[in-house]
């Protein structure tokens, strides 16, 4: 049953307002009435409104009086302000103290009550629109999800998915909220059984007979803008997902003309191999060959992507193109800043390559702190965090510089992510990688139903450290757990993100190319 909207109306000829009062409450409404400034500030101590309607010019406290003092108690509510008085300097005072609307005596009842649908209706009305087109559109896409789909039709699907997913979210009702997660969840079911049906097809395929993946980014979509006299400033956000830069792409369509496409992550989806395969422009399994000094294997100590300006030469040499490069880490907001301060220093090169490693961070406290698990407890509160990062980010104030000058971008990632939720028991011995979402070794036991295993890496391009390496991938929103403490280690990850296995987040990520609009 919908909540009736409460409205508070203060005049001091209240009863004079009758009829308009009785409109009101044919309609649905619930109206209560003050007659001075006092009475309806102590109304709005003791109950809770939808909105208010504030004569301007009552005895006593005055309407921006009341006003003022309601704002402080109450600063969302809505207050129009109803006035006989024209004169400019009180519609200034009013509006500047945020007021939702202001209406010139004699007021009609049909003036109120547009009023009202406009600051306190319209989100409802909104809401059931949206709910109700979902509602339609959901039999449409769960028909499709089961259908047999190639990868261009898996973009569509998961960009409507996002769609939506948005669309209810800032409705801020949760009637349909188990509704899409349960669609989501059978996108993602049937997806993986896509990609396990393609994925080894994928690498006796040309670009364009397969989707483009992360070892041809540079090579198909960044030396090719090298031809003009732009200079190309490439900026990878590390770990970002298609849905969280649909939340912030209007910031940054203010500044550029946007072109988006959709590309694949390789498997693993993580740093170490997806954006070292970037880099390269190689797969895995070719790097740990032509460049076994710059290649580290799960099992090895160190980082394992500290070679990516090495593997992006080497890239740019076996293309014949002679660049002046730079390359920068951005992992702490003074890296950023010095790039805002200075944007020439990007311009002054061929190609700029910058990474961005907030939003991966941000993945990996939610693992480990209390703090930002309670803070990014979902998918809306994990893109409502990187929204308010980016929007207060060095990354924005330098792309805000950059839209001065003559230049190209390109903005993209290495993979996504997935909230986990459901644990997989997998046994392995102490060389098995512990990523949550992709297991590599010689001595794994699990059930392979349960997961997509690769037991030829060759195939696939991934490198075979042991004659009897293979790889084993989490579906969906699946994880790896050990027997071994099995319940607190659940507890402990479940709901977190996570990445390296196969879903439509994780492998399905942005790739936007961004040109001045000035």
């Amino acid at each position: 049953m919908t909540k009736k909207i409460t409205i508070l109306w203060a005049d001091d000829e209240i009863d004079l307002l009758k009829p308009h009062i009785l409109f009101l409450e044919e309609k649905g409404y619930d109206v209560h009435t003050s007659n001075n400034g006092e009475d309806a500030i102590d109304t709005v101590k003791t109950s809770e409104f939808d909105i208010i309607f504030l004569d301007e010019n009552m005895p006593g406290l005055s309407g921006l009086e009341v006003l003022a003092r309601i704002k402080t108690m109450q600063p969302h509510i809505p207050v129009v302000m109803i006035t006989k008085n024209e004169e400019e300097t009180i519609m200034d005072e009013a509006l500047g103290s945020k007021i939702a609307d202001y209406l010139i005596k004699p007021v009609h009842p049909k003036q109120i009550l547009l009023t009202i649908k406009k600051n306190v209706d319209t989100k409802r009305l909104i809401s059931e629109k949206i709910t109700s087109k979902y509602q339609t559109e959901f039999g449409r896409i769960g028909l499709r999800i089961n259908e047999h789909l190639d990868w261009e039709d898996w973009i569509e699907v998961y960009k409507k998915l996002v769609y939506w997913e948005i669309e209810l979210q800032e409705t801020g009702e949760t009637a349909m909220d188990e509704v899409f997660k349960m669609q989501k969840m059978d996108a993602n079911i049937n997806f993986a059984r896509y990609i396990r049906s393609v994925y080894e097809d994928w690498f006796v395929s040309d670009v364009g007979e397969r989707p483009l993946l992360s070892k041809d980014i540079f090579k198909h979509r960044v030396f090719p803008k090298l031809q003009s006299n732009r200079p190309v400033v490439v900026i990878i956000v590390d770990n970002l997902r298609y849905d969280q830069w649909k939340v912030f792409e209007g910031l940054v369509q203010e500044y550029y003309t946007v072109e988006q496409e959709l590309y694949s992550s390789i498997l693993p989806t993580t740093t170490q191999y997806a954006r070292n395969a970037m880099f390269a422009g190689l797969m895995p399994l070719e790097i740990s060959r032509r460049h076994p000094d710059l290649w580290v294997e799960d099992f090895d100590e160190g980082g394992k992507n500290l070679y990516e300006k090495e593997l992006l030469q080497a890239q740019l040499l076996r293309n014949n193109l002679d660049v002046k490069l730079m390359y920068q880490k951005i992992s702490n907001i003074r890296d950023g800043v010095k790039l805002v301060e200075n944007p020439k220093m990007l311009l002054g090169n061929d190609l700029s390559v910058l990474v961005y490693n907030f939003v991966d961070m941000l993945s990996h406290s939610k693992t480990e702190m209390k703090m930002i698990k309670e803070l990014a407890p979902d998918e809306a509160a994990y893109r409502s965090l990187t929204l308010s990062w980016f929007k207060h980010s060095p990354l924005l104030d330098l792309l805000k510089e950059l839209a001065s000058y003559p230049v190209q971008v390109v903005l993209t990632t290495d993979h996504g992510t997935i909230r986990v939720q459901d644990p997989v028991k997998v046994i392995g011995d102490r060389f098995t990688t512990t990523n949550l979402r992709y297991k590599q070794g010689k001595n794994l036991n699990y059930n392979p139903k349960e997961v997509f295993e690769i037991t030829k890496p060759e195939i696939v391009h991934l490198p075979k450290p042991n004659v009897s390496t293979r790889y084993i991938f989490a579906q969906g929103e699946d994880f790896f757990a050990y027997p071994n403490n099995y319940n607190h280690y659940v507890k402990y990850y479940r709901d977190t993100f996570q990445h390296g296995g196969v879903s439509l987040e994780e492998m399905i990520i942005p790739l936007i190319s961004m040109v001045p609009k000035t």
